[in-house]
């Protein structure tokens, strides 16, 4: 380094360091207009010393006295001065990288013939140009045969952000490589300040420029060079350096394109959406016509096997954007058709190979094998003598589709650089079509999850109509752990649920499914509501303690219009009375919730009447954050006392009065049951002493009791299954007489209740037993039967159907 030091305090102006090396000045300009670097090599030149030049105005340090003489060299034309151009660099009103020629004051009233280049510097720091300059009289040691020259600058130069800068060099030279940076950088080191190369060979980013004369030559040059690209034809060897700056410019228009597309989609997760903005990214701008095809299963949010696609695949047509007249294409090719693609097509070679295919022109021959699979359309003129480009649309190389470009015959064919730049142009739409589809695919597995863990609950149950309303918390989070349900019981009795698993998500939602499971079973064993809670907590703590849930259990007897009820945490339902429509919280036990363990449940009964309605929800609907539960639960209260047409009518009233207080979070179950209750003349009860021969008095007392209600149809069927429960209610009953009711409300229900607690199976019965046909006979004829336990023994019931009137 010293000794490249003492060589350039050594050397001069105006003369060069070495054959084919000449001092180089380096200034750095910052966002101000100021100088914040001035280097040895800008002293001489313009000198003015270091300590002056720091801090002061760029253009007041690089004055200009005139143009040059006529009788310098012809290669060296007049043009405009460093000032001017440098001032417009400043001020932003000059395209980079500029370079530049002009005729300095130097120190001793001398003139300098001065070459200059300006790069933009980007940066976290205040730096805002980099200004390099040298004198053009150390260019005559060649002769004047050289025109091309690259500047370099040395890695010791003490600015803020010098030794990045150099690193950078390829960056701002955009045309040179990274060997030949190190390679300037590395005499830069040896010889000790800043240096300028000429090379008659080297290609360099940008040159000063020569004169009008030089420029309309150069212009000339490039029009053929721009000529030869877009014929497809190689560029001459005289014209090799005006084709590489047209494929320059080119190649940055095709990624300023590819940005541009890659900000205009994917601004939805909707896919439809999606499909639209990249049709309309790429019409007119890229192609003519953009027809967007996808696989089947893309379309509908499914899954599909692995493998390569082949000719049975089927592929909708999902957006056709054109340039052409309005309605041209819409009838021939519809968008929503789905079709197969045979083997011989361009498109089944895009699709299996997923790799682009160009057609350079569609010829006759190909547009008539295009157009034979489309049955009774002729799209022939449509595509006939166009350009075409198939793209395919990948994700995780996946071929989800491909896209069907086309140019006018007017317009330039597509060529290898249109093919490289659609091949991008669908990789980054097939991620962004993947995205949507595995959104849309994630939100098809959340409704099918949460449709299955909610039950499909008929509207009318026995002695009561019910309507049901589930709503996600958010759209992004569509399952969570909220259920009602509503469980058939023996009796004419129904069964009412509603919980909430605290939490979200998917394991939220198992937990809540096992819970819901595990009701529906202890329900049909007919627990009373206290003990179910009880169980229901034991299981909870069985399967671990990460999640805990609140359950209102409610079972109603229509025909003893009463509501039985139990609550582990839950908010309390409201009761509505059809005497009066006042709208009332039930008072009940809170309890804790199913998972704390080791708690105590009480249950209550409430009389209620036909007519009255039992609102059940969960706390999503009623709790706000940051507003009192209080305010939530009468606002329930006073929605759910609101006449309505119907009960559907009477859940949507409450959910608008609800779920338009903003800040809800929480997902919702709502559960609302009319009570009809069963009037007392439609059930008949008899009691029936422990004697085989009280079967026949039970048999003639069904059949009278049918006729009398007009089902005399049911008579038949009704006695031989009641008489065969009876025998075995006598036969296996201890003490406590036996007990016969029909119940005609849906269907017609025939229970028999005895005080054995051995409930009774169904058994293959052969030709020579004596056992087991009872049950056979009534599984057969019955619509549905069963049997449960109750506190003093079982019930054994069956249902028929009753006939239309």
């Amino acid at each position: 380094m010293d000794r490249g030091t003492d060589r350039a305090e050594q050397g001069t102006a105006t003369e060069p360091a070495e054959p084919g090396r000449v001092p180089l000045a380096v200034v750095v300009v910052d966002r101000d207009g100021l100088v914040s670097h001035w280097s040895r090599g800008a002293r001489r030149l313009f000198g003015t010393p270091k300590e002056e030049a720091i801090g002061r105005t760029a253009l007041d340090l690089l004055p200009v006295s005139g143009a040059l003489p006529e009788e310098q060299d012809t290669s060296y034309a007049a043009c405009d001065g460093l000032g001017p151009d440098l001032e417009s660099s400043l001020d932003g009103g000059l395209s980079y990288p500029a370079a530049g020629r002009a005729r300095l004051t130097a120190p001793g009233d001398g003139r300098v013939d001065v070459l200059w280049w300006a790069y933009p510097l980007v940066g976290p720091g205040p730096e805002r140009l980099l200004v390099l300059a040298a004198d053009a009289d150390g260019l005559r040691a060649g002769d004047g045969a050289f025109e091309r020259i690259a500047p370099g600058f040395a890695l010791h130069t003490d600015f803020p952000g010098a030794a990045d800068l150099a690193r950078r060099l390829p960056e701002i030279l955009p045309s040179m490589s990274v060997g030949e940076s190190a390679r300037i950088v590395g005499q830069i080191l040896e010889l000790g300040y800043p240096i300028l190369e000429f090379s008659q060979n080297d290609r360099v980013p940008v040159t000063p420029d020569w004169g009008v004369a030089r420029r309309a030559e150069r212009k000339a040059r490039r029009e053929r060079a721009a000529r030869a690209l877009a014929a497809g034809e190689p560029v001459p060897e005289e014209l090799r350096d005006e084709g590489e700056d047209l494929e320059y410019a080119a190649v940055r228009e095709r990624l300023e394109f590819l940005n541009e597309v890659s900000g205009r989609i994917g601004t939805s997760l909707d896919l439809s959406r999606t499909i639209v903005e990249v049709s309309r990214a790429v019409v007119p701008r890229f192609t003519d016509v953009a027809g967007t095809y996808l696989r089947e299963q893309v379309v509908a949010g499914e899954e599909f096997a692995d493998g390569v696609p082949d000719t049975t695949t089927m592929w909708h047509r999902v957006a056709v954007e054109h340039t052409d007249e309005p309605g041209r294409w819409d009838d021939v090719v519809p968008v929503g058709e789905a079709m197969p693609f045979p083997a011989h097509t361009p498109f089944f070679q895009c699709m299996t190979s997923g790799e682009p295919v160009l057609v350079p022109r569609i010829s006759e021959e190909m547009g008539h094998a295009i157009a034979a699979q489309f049955e009774k359309r002729d799209i022939r003129p449509l595509i006939t003598g166009r350009s075409m480009l198939v793209v395919p649309l990948k994700a995780r190389n996946v071929v989800l589709g491909f896209m069907i470009l086309l140019r006018h015959p007017e317009r330039p064919v597509f060529n290898d650089m249109d093919r490289v730049t659609g091949a991008e142009l669908a990789a980054r739409a097939g991620l962004v079509l993947d995205n949507a589809r595995m959104y849309t695919f994630q939100e098809n597995v959340a409704e099918t999850l949460q449709d299955s863990m909610l039950p499909h609950i008929p509207p009318r149950m026995t002695g009561c109509d019910i309507a049901t309303r589930y709503l996600p918390g958010t759209q992004l989070g569509r399952v969570g752990g909220d259920w009602f349900d509503a469980v058939k019981l023996h009796g004419g009795r129904t069964a009412l649920v509603v919980g909430d698993v605290m939490g979200h998500g998917l394991n939220s939602a198992a937990m809540m499914g096992q819970l819901r499971t595990a009701v529906q079973t202890m329900a049909g064993l007919d627990l009373p509501p206290a003990q179910l809670l009880r169980n229901l907590d034991d299981l909870a703590q069985r399967l671990g303690d990460t999640y805990l849930a609140t359950c209102l259990y409610a079972v109603y007897d229509p025909i003893a219009s009463e509501l039985h009820l139990a609550n582990a945490g839950h908010i309390p339902p409201v009761l509505v009375r059809a005497e009066d429509g006042r709208s009332e919280l039930l008072d009940l036990p809170t309890g804790a919730p199913i998972g704390v363990g080791g708690v105590p449940f009480e249950a209550v009964r409430v009389r209620v009447e036909p007519g009255d309605r039992l609102v059940m929800c969960t706390d999503g609907l009623v709790e706000v954050r940051g507003e009192d539960i209080g305010v939530g639960l009468a606002t329930l209260c006073e929605s759910a006392a609101h006449p309505a047409a119907s009960m559907d009518d009477a859940c949507d009233t409450i959910i608008r009065a609800l779920n338009t207080r903003g800040g809800r979070k929480d997902d919702v179950a709502l559960l609302m049951a009319r009570l009809g209750g069963i009037e007392p003349d439609d059930v008949a009860e008899w009691r029936l002493a422990l004697d085989p021969a009280e079967v026949s008095r039970a048999r003639a007392a069904v059949r009278e009791q049918l006729h009398d209600w007009g089902l005399a149809k049911l008579a038949a069927p009704a006695e031989l299954m009641a008489g065969e429960l009876v025998t075995n209610a006598v036969r296996h009953s201890h003490a406590r007489p036996v007990e016969l009711r029909l119940v005609r409300g849906d269907t017609l229900l025939c229970e028999v209740d005895d005080d054995d607690h051995e409930l009774p199976t169904l058994l293959s019965a052969g030709p020579l037993d004596e056992a087991g046909r009872g049950l056979r006979v009534v599984s057969t004829l019955s619509r549905e039967w069963g049997t449960s336990r109750t506190k003093t023994g079982k019930t054994v019931w069956f249902e028929l159907t009753l006939p239309r009137r």
